[in-house]
């Protein structure tokens, strides 16, 4: 059983996948406190449901994609194995995870949403760097700055490991109220590296709300 604070379908808000129909299944319960969170309410709580019950519920929205986030996801068990009953019912797959978590029991086709943590979030010594030598090619490294110090911090750690080589789905996006759109995209104007920008398309659209 997993401990699921909500279910429901929306547009994806994030990635390279931003703009596409999705079900989101968003797990209670999460190991870190980054400064910036806005999904506080997962921290604790939820309804209890079988693995079974949830990939059920993906197939019957329709959507062909679905993302499984918190909190975060990997903190129970039996996540690897939803995961994969998701890949089995032939549904694509993706999963958010706040990267200080091992991902190597992940299902090699699921694509990873990779958070690294950066100083201002105030966990950044919580990043488990061993991820990186996991990824695949299909999968995402996220970058949230708060300040073009982390910026420049980010960009440090992708020169250290070589993420160019690994992933080209290398993304930056400004925390809300403490980076301006304007600037952050000169800094990735700037840097010269193959990387994009986003934003929350689901901020933009529809606020704080939940469920969305």
């Amino acid at each position: 059983m997993l401990p699921v604070i909500e279910i429901f379908t929306s547009i994806q808000g994030e990635s390279t996948h931003a703009g596409r129909r999705c079900f989101f299944i968003r797990l209670a319960g999460c190991n870190l406190r980054c400064n910036y969170c806005d999904t506080a309410y997962a921290w604790q709580g939820g309804e209890e449901k079988s693995v079974d019950e949830l990939v059920n519920a993906a197939l019957s929205s329709g959507t062909g994609l679905v993302e499984v986030t918190g909190g975060e996801p990997l903190i129970h068990p039996e996540t690897p194995l939803l995961l994969q009953k998701l890949l089995d019912s032939g549904m694509e797959v993706l999963l958010e995870t706040n990267g200080s978590l091992s991902i190597a029991k992940v299902p090699a086709k699921v694509r990873k949403i990779l958070d690294c943590k950066t100083p201002d979030s105030g966990m950044a010594e919580k990043n488990c760097f061993d991820n990186y030598s996991l990824l695949v090619p299909h999968d995402e490294v996220k970058f949230v700055v708060s300040s073009r110090d982390d910026f420049d911090w980010a960009i440090s750690v992708i020169d250290r490991f070589s993420l160019t080589g690994k992933t080209a789905n290398l993304i930056f996006s400004p925390v809300w109220g403490k980076v301006n759109f304007d600037e952050l995209a000169q800094w990735v104007i700037g840097s010269g590296k193959p990387v994009r920008m986003q934003l929350q398309m689901h901020k933009l659209i529809w606020g704080d709300r939940k469920g969305v």
